[in-house]
């Protein structure tokens, strides 16, 4: 037990940084990849499965399942394939947007302990928020964006409360240590008039916000529970200083700006099923909402004129989103037990307010895992997910300047491979 726990504390020193990387969206950019099995089924029966610590993510009332300790860890890789396709409509110089996806590092830690036959706590970390894209700096649309980034590291204490055998409920405190930075061009010749470099302004900042993990497990016969889990709304109020680089009197005038991005991290509602068939089978189902129309402020713009240059900020136009999900667990031999799932989210936002900071829109994913039993204590997962964005067509063009970027990311995608290790002691 002793060369498990020095192992397992290595493991978190090296892994726990990573959590701060955003890892693949949603609807809208809540993730359900976090580094855990649960990729493996595409969210479904998320919150009424209660197989391992990670439930304290999806619902904790899920803990008082877990006997004596358990403690999962997990790492991830995320890659994918999002280019920009330019129309005839784009009247900005410049090249291709490139692919603007660099493969993304994730991972996530999760410990559970009975305290007796009611009493269940536990603690999570992992990142559940956000998304990161990078386009090659001279493209067409570097006006609009070249680097962004908006990420959450949530760190949840929990605790669980058992009435019987069929009522279970869970409550975890969230801390959200919450980032944001972005990166684009300034046109220093609006209309042409005057044949000048690029400037350049940078935003970055961070803000913690708190919310709450609420959630409930029903099971009305052994072998069948019924979850429903909440997320409240989480405040992330940025503000910093619009650092601006390039000469002349109207870049400099806006050149250490004050400048505020509230961003609300929607609540969230869950359902889920999970029902054992036999003793090889079982079917797993989620509808998920997302409450994104109050997602608020993504980004800062910046636009000039031969007259003067603006800085405004920029809202996400977001609306709410739901999610279907439906799944399958196969227990084929004691040692291995196979997952798999479908699920399609809705779009977060229309065609016609896609933005380049956040392109986000309706999504499919299919899904599967693989759990090995090395030991009795000690369970192996690897799973993997692709998500199939489509077409996501963008037209968005600078009020003063003129400047039009248009066109769509053609087939895009992304995928996610999954490693974890669960112990119980």
């Amino acid at each position: 037990m002793q060369s498990k726990l020095h192992a397992l504390s290595v493991y978190t020193v090296f892994l726990l940084p990573l959590c701060y990387h955003a890892q693949s969206h949603a609807g809208g950019i809540m993730l359900y990849e976090i580094a855990t099995d649960n990729a493996g089924l595409a969210n479904a029966g998320a919150a009424a499965r209660a197989q391992g610590p990670s439930t304290i993510a999806s619902n904790p009332a899920g803990m008082t399942y877990l006997k004596g300790t358990q403690i999962t860890a997990g790492a991830q890789i995320l890659y994918g394939d999002l280019k920009f396709d330019r129309d005839d409509s784009t009247n900005g110089t410049g090249s291709g947007s490139g692919n603007i996806l660099d493969p993304i590092p994730g991972a996530s830690f999760f410990v559970s302990h009975q305290l007796d036959d009611q009493w269940s706590v536990g603690f999570g970390t992992y990142g559940d928020f956000g998304l990161a894209i990078k386009y090659d700096n001279d493209w067409s649309g570097r006006y609009f964006d070249q680097d962004a980034s908006i990420a959450g590291l949530s760190l949840v204490p929990s605790i669980a409360y058992r009435f019987d055998d069929q009522w279970s409920v869970g409550l975890g405190v969230k801390a959200m240590y919450g980032m944001i930075q972005s990166q684009a061009a300034i046109n220093r010749a609006p209309f042409g008039f005057t044949d000048r470099a690029d400037g350049q302004f940078k935003y970055k900042d961070s803000a913690w916000g708190y919310g709450a993990n609420l959630g409930v497990i029903y099971a009305p016969q052994p072998g069948t529970r019924i979850g429903l889990a909440y997320t409240s709304e989480i405040k992330l109020d940025f503000k910093d200083h619009l650092a601006v680089t390039g000469d002349g009197p109207l870049l400099q005038r806006i050149n250490g700006l004050d400048t505020e991005l509230d961003i609300k991290v929607p609540q969230t509602v869950t359902l889920s099923l999970y029902h054992q068939l036999d003793k090889q089978w079982a079917l797993l189902a989620s509808a998920n909402w997302q409450d994104w129309s109050k997602f608020g402020d993504i980004g800062v713009d910046v636009d000039t004129a031969v007259a003067g240059t603006q800085s405004t900020t920029v809202n996400a136009n977001f609306k709410d989103t739901w999610q279907l999900a439906v799944g399958g667990q196969f227990q084929a031999t004691p040692e291995n037990l196979w997952s798999f799932g479908i699920a399609y989210d809705s779009s977060a936002v229309d065609d016609s307010d896609r933005a380049f900071l956040l392109p986000v829109g309706e999504s499919w994913r299919l899904a599967a895992g693989w759990t090995y039993s090395l030991a009795p204590d000690t369970d192996l997962n690897l799973s993997w997910v692709t998500v199939w964005l489509g077409d996501m067509p963008v037209d968005q063009t600078k009020s003063l300047s003129g400047v039009r970027t248009s066109g769509q990311f053609d087939n895009a995608w992304i995928q996610a491979f999954t490693g974890n290790m669960t112990w119980r002691f």
